[in-house]
């Protein structure tokens, strides 16, 4: 263990989950992943390689894919890994906070996942106004079940590759999620529904932050991968 040793007696190892809420310092793990997943790399990289501001640039998203418009397809992987790994090790962390085996475990994970992508999507540093949330998503996801994460990702492949509108594959990866939560479940013979209901929140989160999208390709207009975006910001922001 690389923590203090005293983590589990301050959480409470044999906690029923239900009981977890009550702990402040289940709280604090909370709170700081909301911080952690509220840094908006994206933005500060693109200040710092081009003296760009991503909300007045491309889509105003401070998001990978207007990353890559501003800075290439090379810093834009590093903001979306930065991004991801927001989500992902603060959800890592909970097993050394709690253990493997813990009652408490799931639903400490289904928090801290959850705070950290609210901290990407509503970042306390910028107003409440940040990104979408899929990739500090796809990190949280990853941490508690990597198959959930691969059915997702397969989902978004073939539908940006057929489709080529990027808001639209991560739409259908977001309502892969819950689906591919039950699925796993039920094959493995586990009953987990908090990560279940976990799931469920992050596709009610990705349709919000993509409702703009939806409206979009309903009219015709939304814009696909490798075409020019005309207009203003918030006309273009279409990631």
């Amino acid at each position: 263990m690389f923590l203090v040793p005293t983590t589990h007696a301050l959480l409470g190892f044999a906690l029923p989950a239900g009981e977890l809420v009550l702990l402040p310092s289940a709280w604090i793990i909370v709170a700081t992943a909301y911080l952690i997943g509220a840094v908006p790399f994206g933005l500060l990289i693109a200040k710092r390689v081009s003296g760009i501001d991503l909300r007045e640039f491309g889509s105003g998203n401070i998001g990978t894919s207007n990353a890559v418009r501003a800075m290439g397809r090379r810093w834009g992987f590093v903001v979306f890994l930065l991004d991801f790994l927001k989500g992902f090790l603060p959800v890592v962390a909970c097993y050394r906070l709690v253990g493997e085996h813990s009652e408490t475990l799931d639903l400490l994970q289904v928090l801290t996942g959850t705070a950290a992508v609210l901290g990407h999507c509503y970042p306390v540093y910028l107003g409440f106004r940040g990104g979408k949330g899929v990739a500090t998503g796809c990190g949280a996801i990853v941490a508690i079940n990597v198959w959930v994460f691969v059915s997702g990702g397969v989902v978004w492949l073939v539908t940006r590759f057929t489709t080529r509108y990027a808001g639209l594959a991560s739409i259908m990866m977001g309502i892969t999620f819950p689906i591919a939560t039950w699925v796993i479940d039920r094959i493995l013979g586990l009953h987990r529904p908090e990560l279940l209901v976990g799931s469920l929140l992050l596709t009610i989160l990705i349709l919000v932050r993509h409702r703009s999208n939806m409206k979009r390709m309903l009219k015709g207009t939304e814009p696909r991968i490798g075409e020019k975006v005309e207009g203003s910001p918030a006309a273009r922001n279409h990631v």
